[in-house]
């Protein structure tokens, strides 16, 4: 379950209030009586991983001998908001890792995703988060992020190119593997 970020809701319901008023909609119309409230709430909802470490989400982390064989997790939708137009991305990410000595909850590791893309971000920065985080949870041989999203900033403004891609990767000590070369393991996570 979600903890909800700890945000000042009443001055966020004032601000988006102002920003009805200042857009010249009719705040009294009755489609927007609760919208600067719910708008509040949601952000508490959106922005819940501000302020915490994808990491600390990684905390279920086994030893189960000494294995090489690549772990792949594919496919795991997420949202999060553009912090340059305050707009949804979302897509799917996609992560490979060659353990070393332990291995996480799988689970968890989908958390740690959550928690790093539950923040104002840009793909690439969440993509290197999220590697980063199993890096120093997990301490494998090698992990390789994907990320493939569409960031609405970019398919409704703008341009206003809908159903584009941005794809993005972080490989992290790809070079201390055995027996596994960085081509292999990026194939892993082609589709």
């Amino acid at each position: 379950m979600t903890t909800l970020h700890k945000i000042n809701q009443p001055a966020v319901a004032l601000a988006v209030g102002t920003v009805l008023k200042y857009i010249d909609e009719d705040s009294a119309r009755e489609g927007l009586w609760n919208t600067p409230d719910r708008v509040a709430e949601m952000y508490g909802e959106l922005f819940a991983g501000v302020g915490k470490d994808p990491a600390d989400e990684i905390d279920a982390i086994f030893s189960e001998g000494v294995t090489q064989d690549p772990v792949v997790i594919r496919d795991i939708p997420f949202y999060s908001m553009c912090e340059h137009h305050l707009l949804p991305f979302f897509g799917s990410a996609s992560l490979v890792y060659v353990p070393r000595r332990h291995i996480a909850g799988i689970s968890k590791i989908a958390r740690a995703l959550d928690t790093a893309a539950r923040r104002l971000q840009v793909q690439e920065r969440l993509t290197a988060q999220w590697a980063d985080a199993v890096m120093r949870r997990v301490y494998p041989m090698a992990v390789v992020c994907r990320i493939e999203a569409e960031h609405l900033c970019m398919s409704m403004r703008g341009i206003s190119k809908p159903g584009h891609k941005v794809v993005t990767t972080a490989i992290r000590a790809i070079d201390y593997t055995d027996g596994y070369s960085r081509r292999e393991i990026l194939a892993l996570l082609a589709d």
